[in-house]
């Protein structure tokens, strides 16, 4: 259901795929219990649709919720911890609520550097969502050296010609 929903949504198709996401996300809280992983990584993928329709509040609640059962049940310094505070920081960033955004960056940046190694591409993909906020915020040096961090771990990660190294010129450049 969640790969069938991918796809519709893929081809622009959210009214197809937002029940799609429902679904799935029942049957994993009735098949795992409501405080599993798996749920938290269904509720993420019905949070973005939901962001992506214009339904902030449910999506931010749905973020949040995620974010709570993956603390329980993985431990406050999984990675996939991180993922959640990156997904709910995003989406308040978005929304405007920057001062509530970057404490979850930042957690989310301690603890990929901690669990993955300070030079692990999702630990770059931390570093542009801080910066991206820096920037926002009129921060322009911290903004740029955070930049200037992802770049170094991304091209030595993935090379200078993959798509990532790319976007975080562009948002360098933008700066």
């Amino acid at each position: 259901l969640n790969d069938l929903a991918l796809l519709l949504w893929g081809n622009g198709d959210l009214a197809e795929a937002r029940p799609l996401y429902e679904r799935a996300l029942h049957i994993y809280e009735r098949a795992r219990g409501p405080n599993h992983p798996d749920v938290a990584t269904s509720m993420n993928n019905l949070a973005l649709l939901l962001w992506g329709t214009g339904d902030y509040p449910r999506a931010r609640f749905l973020y949040a919720r995620a974010l709570q059962i993956n603390e329980r049940a993985l431990g406050p310094e999984h990675p996939q911890v991180a993922t959640s505070l990156n997904k709910l920081a995003e989406l308040l960033r978005a929304t405007d609520d920057l001062a509530k955004a970057r404490p979850l960056y930042e957690r989310a940046l301690r603890i990929r550097q901690r669990a993955l190694g300070p030079e692990h591409p999702l630990v770059a993909t931390s570093l542009n969502n801080l910066a991206e906020l820096l920037q926002a915020t009129g921060d322009l040096t911290g903004a740029g050296a955070l930049y200037e961090r992802a770049l170094r771990i991304l091209q030595r990660a993935l090379g200078p010609e993959h798509l990532d190294v790319a976007k975080t010129m562009e948002n360098y450049a933008a700066l």
